[in-house]
């Protein structure tokens, strides 16, 4: 990260010297909108990178603000510190870093990012290291060009603030106090970083992120009503109250899970033929017209594939998990279709398909734990599911008879595209499935391998070590 220093406010400064004509309108309009939070803040501190990114820095936002927020003790809401990036929006109209397309749309990506710190006793000054975090999650959207949207969460992996605090992720959700503004480049809008522990980013990767967030803003001490983060905050919203998981696995079961795939550690076999036989009749060459998965079914497994959970290893940036079948969400810059790995997934004329009889499906344990989630949360809600092999090309996709387009069907349930299975699950069968692997559900450590058998489906599932994914013979 480039050197960042604090400095007073830009926007004060021209005010004062009588060159508001000339202050970028998209500054303008968020310093307009922090002033009415913070009349007597007008010159907050700062921070900013030394070189800005239109300049060839590396930091792509041009100022982060820092105000002291009061809270709200009526309604125990503490003193915290507020954060307020100023970069992801078109700030100048001059195409210097954002394309200008008008007034209608976004500004820029959209959007601007803040952050609520509980400011600790004795602090006289705000830290600096959310700007640093922010400055992250910038880089992140300008190099993917993947916009994020309120009950997106961010698998960081690391705590927060570089200390030994179980604040280790991020959720991010529509700012209570700062609202959309109206530029001449186009609308902005605030959303607000809030950092969480480990299970509560599970839960809201299995659930959703906006669920988790509506029980943190019932724990005044997880985030309250105004979600403000407390990085001394040593007990998750599960060790609270325990009922809370009771509240979680109601609304999978009511609302389906939005986790469409994970990365994992899993591998298939057909028992179906002989592996040397090549050419079989069970094999159908996809001709000039391929069958295509509806856009909505392909951008949320190609997500899945390409970025997953990364439950088993560290990702470079951090991955988003993204609901793109909202119709709130703004469309990324960058076609959501544009990756290395898309010939390996939609079927096309080059590459055969093949229609299985019988497979064998093989998990570690962590993989083996979400069965029962895909089933009840994914294919019971007419969903799909996707297991990603981190070893491999290898991936396992699991659709409802809802998933429209894809090549698995009915009546042949097991079909491979290259090392892509599909198999399509009645709910008939999945209810059944269910019911014989309850003993999933739990986490705890129990003795392997575990297998599951439906011979009359001709589908067999086991459970094994780790060591067996880690075999070069595998």
């Amino acid at each position: 990260m480039d050197e960042m220093r604090p400095s007073s406010a830009a926007a004060a400064a021209a005010a004062h010297l009588g060159l508001a004509s000339l202050f970028p309108p998209g500054l303008q309009a968020i310093y307009g909108e922090s002033r009415r939070l913070y009349p007597d803040q007008a010159n907050p501190l700062q921070v900013t990178a030394i070189v800005k990114y239109w300049l060839g820095g590396p930091d792509p936002l041009d100022y982060i603000s820092m105000y002291r927020n009061m809270g709200c003790p009526g309604q125990d809401i503490p003193e915290h510190w507020h954060y307020v990036s100023l970069g992801l929006s078109d700030l100048y109209g001059d195409n210097r870093v954002h394309e200008f397309t008008g007034q209608e749309g976004p500004s820029g990506f959209g959007f601007e990012l803040t952050f609520r710190l509980k400011r600790e006793a004795g602090e006289t000054g705000p830290p600096t290291w959310p700007a640093e975090l922010m400055q992250g999650l910038a880089r992140y959207v300008f190099q993917s060009e993947n916009t994020f949207c309120s009950g997106d969460h961010i698998s960081w992996h690391s705590p927060l603030d570089n200390s030994e605090s179980r604040i280790q992720h991020m959720l991010l959700t529509e700012d209570p106090q700062m609202l959309p503004v109206q530029t001449p480049f186009g609308h902005v809008s605030f959303l607000q970083i809030v950092g969480v522990c480990t299970e509560e980013l599970q839960a809201a990767q299995q659930w959703n992120g906006q669920g988790i967030l509506d029980l943190l803003r019932g724990v005044h001490i997880a985030g309250g009503p105004w979600l403000i983060t407390d990085m001394r905050r040593g007990e998750t919203i599960f060790e609270i109250d325990p009922h809370m998981q009771e509240r979680v696995d109601k609304g999978i079961e009511t609302d389906g899970s939005n986790l469409s795939g994970v990365s994992a550690k899993c591998a298939w076999d057909d028992l179906s033929r002989p592996p040397e036989d090549e050419d079989d009749s069970r094999s159908i060459c996809i001709g000039s017209q391929p069958r295509r998965l509806s856009d909505k079914d392909t951008e949320q497994i190609r997500e899945a594939l390409r970025k997953g959970l990364e439950i088993n290893s560290k990702s470079v940036l951090p991955p988003i998990s993204s609901q793109r079948h909202s119709q709130d969400r703004p469309q990324s810059r960058k076609g959501s279709l544009e990756s290395e790995s898309s010939a390996a997934i939609v079927p096309h004329e080059l590459v055969r398909t093949r229609q299985l009889e019988s497979v064998h499906l093989k998990f570690n344990q962590e993989s083996g734990t979400l069965l029962p989630l895909c089933l009840r949360g994914r294919l019971l809600h007419g969903r799909h599911f996707t297991y990603k092999s981190i070893n491999g090309d290898t991936a396992i996709t699991f659709v409802s008879t809802g998933v429209e387009g894809a090549f698995a069907t009915e009546e042949h349930p097991y079909a491979a595209h290259g090392p892509w299975l599909q198999i399509l699950l009645t709910e008939e069968f999945v209810e059944q499935m269910l019911a014989e692997i309850q003993d999933l559900s739990t986490r705890e450590v129990s003795k392997l391998p575990k297998e599951y058998s439906w011979p009359d489906k001709k589908l067999k599932i086991s459970v094994l070590p780790d060591t067996v994914f880690d075999s070069p013979l595998q």
